[in-house]
């Protein structure tokens, strides 16, 4: 139950990171592609590969706390979906693709990154 509020309470506190760099960051560039959600998934990523990879020196009630309660209230893909079929729909047919193709790929190269960052130099 206790983990559970954990979750709970670090998905809360992720939700809000979220954003406040979405809207700290819209106000650097109001219109256009959605950089902010694009940073956000991003860096939520690497982050999750990073603890992921250094699971060994982490509990596991820890990695489940920050991994799928703050990380994951912090990440958003439902906000990039409804971004490309909001661009798709005002036909910016590049912009939706580059949105939805982009954040895939970044994403997968960010957690490529943060696995392999995660690894002890020998």
């Amino acid at each position: 139950m206790i983990l559970a509020l954990g979750v709970a309470l670090a998905g809360g506190v992720g939700a809000g990171l979220r954003w406040l760099a979405d809207v700290g960051l819209r106000r650097w560039r109001r219109r256009g592609f959605p950089w902010p959600i694009l940073l956000v998934n991003v860096v939520g990523c690497f982050t999750l590969a990073f603890l992921t990879g250094s699971g060994a020196l982490i509990s596991a009630d820890l990695q489940t706390v920050v991994g799928t309660g703050l990380l994951g209230g912090f990440t958003t893909f439902s906000t990039v979906s409804v971004d490309a079929a909001e661009m798709w729909r005002q036909r910016r047919y590049r912009g939706a693709i580059g949105n939805a193709a982009g954040t895939l790929l970044l994403c997968i190269v960010a957690s490529v990154a943060g696995l392999v960052a995660s690894f002890p130099v020998a």
